[in-house]
């Protein structure tokens, strides 16, 4: 048995870690992490923390692999790596997509979808020159398509590509794509409706510490978060159709239960600085508001609908007039 040290009045010394870590960023990081995200009902899209560490699982072993078959396809060093998962709408996912762009437009299979693997032109055509043997020039010319002969050797790859991907989504659904088609403008594809939900992944491409390329994977989000909350249930079944309206039922009734603050209020009007610091009592400050329009009630800054200002015995009151269609 070694006997303990003597004990000294000096403090001990800190632990080494692996990684440094600068006087108080823990203390920062603690505190960015702690900090509240508001919620948006109107756009009721989020991924739980659950179903994104699965995806992000996942997708990080297609990045690898994919990774590791381009390396071996074009004779070069290429490294792969998975960013981040999104939910996002379909409308979102193309509005940042570039233009152009190499679209590969793939047909899901069970159930049936549609999937988009975007590309940068000016990469794949790196592909195709380390393909035929060169050193990875490429072409940067603006509005360059892939020829026919190009095309064919891109989609070989992407083929081989989206078999790793069928391998690595094995643990959560059977995932089989295949491309269809490729298009170079994405506001012309039309993959899946506008406001429907999309799973959207980012990766990150390097080939050779001298380029470096952003690509993107979008997959129905519908049929893949059913699988997860299918792989979630201890018995694997398929989630009570009663208990399911129950719950929404109850988080129905909990939202419409929830206190809000309703204000009414006049017509904004601006002001100078001057205008607010030289108030004195019996100024008389005329607002944009006209006498014969009725008040705003409003809930969050949201006009919900609009009042005429009156009295409820000993209080001031105001009475619903019109109603805004379009607040929900």
């Amino acid at each position: 048995m070694t006997p303990s040290p003597p004990a000294t009045d000096a403090p001990a010394a800190p632990v080494a870690t692996d990684v440094p870590v600068a006087p108080g960023s823990s203390a920062r990081r603690r505190a960015r992490a702690a900090a509240p995200v508001p919620y948006d009902f109107r756009r009721p899209l989020t991924l739980s923390r659950e179903h994104a560490r699965h995806l992000s699982m996942a997708l990080q072993r297609f990045a690898r692999l994919w990774g590791t078959q381009l390396t071996a396809r074009l004779r070069a060093l290429v490294q792969v790596t998975f960013d981040d998962v999104t939910l996002l709408t379909y409308d979102e996912h193309v509005a940042n997509l570039p233009t152009p762009t190499a679209l590969f437009v793939c047909t899901v299979e069970q159930p049936r979808g549609t999937a988009l693997l975007q590309l940068p032109v000016p990469a794949t055509l790196v592909w195709v020159d380390y393909l035929f043997g060169g050193s990875g020039l490429g072409d940067e010319r603006e509005g360059r398509e892939l020829t026919e002969i190009e095309t064919t050797l891109v989609r070989d790859l992407v083929t081989n590509a989206l078999a790793d991907l069928t391998y690595t989504f094995a643990a959560i659904m059977p995932l089989q794509l295949s491309v269809r088609s490729i298009q170079y403008n994405p506001q012309f594809v039309q993959a899946v409706a506008a406001t429907d939900a999309v799973l959207t992944a980012s990766f990150t491409l390097r080939i050779d510490e001298k380029r470096v390329d952003t690509a993107t994977l979008m997959l129905p989000a519908e049929a893949v978060l059913a699988a997860l909350r299918t792989e979630q249930r201890p018995d694997g079944e398929t989630p009570n159709p009663d208990r399911l309206v129950r719950d929404k039922a109850d988080l129905e009734r909990a939202t419409l239960e929830a206190p809000v603050e309703v204000a009414v209020r006049c017509t904004p009007r601006v002001v100078h600085p001057r205008d607010v610091v030289d108030l004195a009592v019996g100024d008389v400050l005329p607002l944009s508001h006209p006498a014969s329009r009725p008040l705003e009630v409003v809930v969050d800054d949201v006009v919900l609908a609009h009042a005429a200002a009156g009295t409820h015995g000993s209080r001031l009151a105001c009475q619903v007039v019109s109603v805004e269609e379009n607040h929900a």
